[in-house]
């Protein structure tokens, strides 16, 4: 749904007439985006991807047949045999779709969407799935009712994903929405690994930034988006441990650090000596990355990345 926030913001301005298309329920399709959704208009315009496209001309004529007064409507889409593999799909399948009107989306959803930040929307229909209500949830929140305390249990997954329920409290469904911040990489060091790491990590549609400097290291680790992880592949003690402290201290969900045990014992030493707690220094993954056999360079880089996903897939260290 990121892809979606520029044409959103743009959209709400215009005070067009439009409505957001994600999946409320589905069964099928194969491997898919799980944060898909589609910005679709009554004019026939359609901007995002839902399922490569196939039911976008059958939610503009549903979009178009909402009623006066609705503020939503739940349609049913269903494709199958050789229209399902024209489109591209792995196999066919069905879906209930919710057209919420853009106006009734919170700003504050486009807006934290807009500078990478992770955060979930809670909407809730009334029974006749007519009209429905967005909040917006963030990580880390505390309180709220159980749908909320849902959204910020899937967030801590550091997984996209979408929850359908109904109860909570109301007569309808609750439409569950998580979209966590993609891993931002910081990368300490240079050299040909450093290179594949950041490769491998833009191919998984992370933010990474490569860097020998400490201050600008500990600036990125404090942006403050909760997804910053550190790779140190440095073994300059002016840079490692420093750098190593500030992400062990700020919290940082994946901390790994490349060494011999000669390397691993010097930093861990310096850290006591900073005065990090052990228990904050046994959270370094050293030897790092995943056991993957991996052989070469590139091998490394994709064990390393599957660690990182590993960690904060798995809620933390």
């Amino acid at each position: 749904m990121r892809e979606l926030v520029e044409t959103a913001r743009q959209w709400a301005g215009e005070g067009r007439e439009a409505y957001v298309a994600r999946p409320v329920t589905e069964q099928g399709f194969g491997p898919r985006e799980p944060g898909g959704a589609v910005l679709v208009d009554p004019r026939g315009t359609c901007v995002g991807s839902l399922y490569r496209g196939v039911f976008d001309a059958e939610l503009v004529t549903e979009a178009a047949a909402v009623p006066a007064g609705d503020s939503a409507r739940v349609c049913s889409v269903s494709v199958h045999g050789g229209e399902a593999e024209a489109a591209g799909l792995t196999c066919g399948g069905q879906a209930e779709i919710l057209l919420q009107p853009l106006a009734s989306v919170p700003a504050q959803w486009w807006e934290l969407l807009g500078r990478g930040a992770g955060a979930a929307l809670v909407s809730r229909l009334d029974e006749a799935g007519t009209h429905v209500v967005s909040t917006v949830v963030r990580p880390g929140q505390s309180g709220g009712s159980a749908a909320e305390q849902r959204a910020v249990e899937l967030l801590g997954q550091h997984r996209a994903g979408r929850d359908a329920r109904c109860g909570d409290g109301d007569q309808g469904l609750v439409l569950i929405e998580a979209l966590p911040a993609d891993p931002y990489l910081v990368i300490g060091g240079g050299g040909e690994l450093a290179v594949l790491i950041e490769r491998q990590a833009r191919l998984l549609g992370w933010d990474v930034v490569t860097t020998t400097d400490a201050a600008e290291a500990a600036k990125s680790l404090g942006a403050g988006r909760g997804s910053e992880c550190l790779v140190m592949l440095s073994h300059d003690p002016e840079f490692d441990v420093p750098t190593l402290r500030t992400a062990l201290a700020g919290g940082t969900p994946y901390v790994g650090a490349l060494g011999s045990r000669k390397t691993q014992a010097r930093r861990r030493e310096g850290l006591l000596a900073a005065e990090v707690p052990e228990e904050q220094v046994g959270r370094i993954h050293g030897p790092i990355g995943l056991d993957l056999g991996a052989r070469n360079p590139a091998e490394t880089a994709m064990a390393i990345c599957a660690e990182i996903l590993s960690t904060l897939t798995a809620g933390g260290a």
